[in-house]
């Protein structure tokens, strides 16, 4: 936890008389001091998100016309709660952070009193593809307390939704956006995604797609499954020598610990890790199976090509799970832990492709994305997992109660691991889904402060967020007695402005009537409004 930050005094106000053009929201209450703190660190250990510039729906006025103050609120610091807290925000930033009683008001401040509310920052979901129309796509994040987004497939049109959310024309999150995907051939992906995939055949071609995505304005290179050694070294090496960072899957042809060793931030789903858990002789036999994984490079379906990769490494996964070795897991992850390699685990996807007899068919929350989309998800499902024998469906209902201990473990080694859904594949409802991922951190025995931490102070410390962004999520009980406690929510503050229930109600309403009336896009349409499912 990072130290409280020194503080300048500002002199007590000796009127408890609010000052003129105060609007109070709420219950009165008594404020005559404030500090100037040049850090929010106090609060939620450096969990407040960065911005580019303030959040809204093009009708409504900007954040920062007013102060706004929050006051009596209990603050979710780390692991601990402290009562009676109050927040000075002038317009996307904030400027204060004490007790209640010591912060004054400032003229025609906007007061909303949070007594008996708990305030965490706002969530930021590590894994996502976002799809569909901007009107629906992009304000659901924070209707559903997520103020940042690790887009995990850029496209332009992600960096046009960016700049509108920073110019203030459009509600959202703040994206951090990954290049389009770069994979060796035959790569999982076809044309018919609507988005590209740069495939890489050697160095040469490795170290042009990083200087590519580098100009293209990508904030950092994703990495795939089916890269080779070589061009996955070159394309670390290039990014390095460019300043841009690297994140996304292992390869299969490359191990864990190199992808740690090379400096690879996150590592995503636990597909690699799995495989790297094995004894040391199943070990070589696993990575013998893994060259020889092929898929059909005449197959125009990625979704069926997705399916042969499953069907193949799932076999291998079982493998590793039956030869699992408790004291080399540790070992790697301890490396993992020295490295700084972070994980996320997608509980989500995993559990929603393994688990398939469990899927959210029936989730209220499906009427904030388009029907036209939402029709989709049986029959990609179907392509995904369809004709599992009983026997394959139990065996990997296995390897899916083995990640989460793998995930138990990983935290027990120091690794951080950051929350992530991998929302844009089917049933699973982008900003709402996020939830849903903290819940599985839990059942996986994460203590509840560490399930937030994944969610708010880690990615928020990866991604270079501004500590002083003015995000929270206002919550009707604690999360730290309950981690389902965070879909209790009571407002939000995304860049400064603050949505409370009755106004966040009302956008959700437009929201649901937004998706309701969306069409699906004409044959020709690419990048993010073409298709609506993108795995992984």
């Amino acid at each position: 936890m990072p130290a409280t930050p020194r503080v300048r005094r500002i002199p007590l106000r000796k009127s408890r008389r609010p000052p003129d053009g105060v609007q109070r929201l709420g219950r009165p209450d008594m404020l005559d001091r404030r500090q100037l703190l040049g850090t929010t660190a106090a609060i939620t250990g450096a969990a407040l998100l960065g911005s580019t510039g303030p959040a809204r729906a093009a009708a409504s006025p900007r954040a920062g016309t007013r102060p706004l103050l929050l006051t009596h609120a209990t603050l979710i610091d780390g692991h601990r709660t402290l009562p009676d807290r109050a927040i000075l925000i002038r317009g996307d930033r904030v400027v204060a952070v004490d007790r209640t009683a010591q912060i004054a008001i400032p003229p025609r401040a906007t007061v909303v009193d949070l007594r008996g509310k708990y305030v965490i920052p706002g969530l930021v979901e590590s894994h996502a593809h976002t799809s569909g129309p901007k009107e629906v796509a992009a304000p659901v994040f924070p209707l559903a307390g997520v103020t940042a987004v690790r887009e995990m497939w850029g496209q332009p049109v992600h960096h046009d939704w960016r700049r509108e959310v920073a110019a203030g024309k459009l509600l959202g999150p703040r994206w951090v956006i990954a290049s389009q995907i770069l994979d060796g051939p035959p790569t999982l992906f076809t044309n018919d995604t609507g988005s590209e995939v740069i495939e890489v055949r050697d160095e040469a071609q490795a170290r042009r797609a990083v200087r590519r995505v580098r100009q293209e304005g990508a904030d950092f290179v994703k990495v795939y499954s089916r890269l080779s050694p070589p061009a996955y070294r070159a394309i670390v090496h290039e990014a390095r020598r460019l300043g841009i960072r690297v994140a996304g899957h292992c390869p299969d042809a490359v191990t864990i610990a190199e992808c740690a060793a090379a400096g690879q931030q996150t590592i995503e789903h636990l597909h690699a890790l799995l495989l790297a858990t094995a004894t040391p002789a199943a070990e070589r036999e696993i990575r013998r199976r893994l060259a020889e994984v092929r898929l059909d490079p005449r197959e125009p379906s990625s979704l069926k090509r997705y399916n042969t990769w499953f069907r193949q490494v799932h076999a291998i996964e079982h493998e590793a799970v039956r030869h699992y070795d408790p004291e080399r897991t540790r070992a790697l992850f301890d490396r993992l832990a020295a490295h700084g390699t972070r994980v996320v685990p997608t509980l989500s996807v995993h559990h929603s492709l393994e688990c398939p007899d469990e899927l959210p068919t029936h989730q209220e929350e499906s009427k904030y994305v388009p029907p036209w989309m939402v029709a989709e998800w049986p029959a990609t499902w179907e392509t995904l997992t369809g004709n599992r024998t009983p026997r394959e469906a139990a065996m990997i209902r296995r390897i899916y109660v083995h990640r989460l201990r793998l995930v138990a473990e990983l935290h027990r080694s120091g690794v951080e691991l950051l929350a992530g859904t991998d929302t844009g594949t089917g049933y699973l409802v982008p900003g709402f889904s996020l939830h849903g991922e903290l819940a599985l951190l839990a059942e996986a025995g994460l203590p509840a402060h560490r399930v937030l931490a994944s969610a708010t102070t880690a990615p928020a410390r990866m991604l270079r967020l501004p500590e002083q962004r003015a995000d929270f999520v206002v919550l009707d009980a604690d999360p730290l007695a309950d981690i389902r406690h965070t879909r209790r929510i009571a407002g939000v503050v995304a860049a400064g402005r603050y949505l409370d229930r009755g106004e966040r109600e009302r956008a959700l309403a437009e929201l649901a009537r937004a998706a309701a009336a969306s069409e699906p896009p004409a044959p020709a349409a690419t990048a993010a409004a073409a298709r609506p499912s993108r795995c992984c």
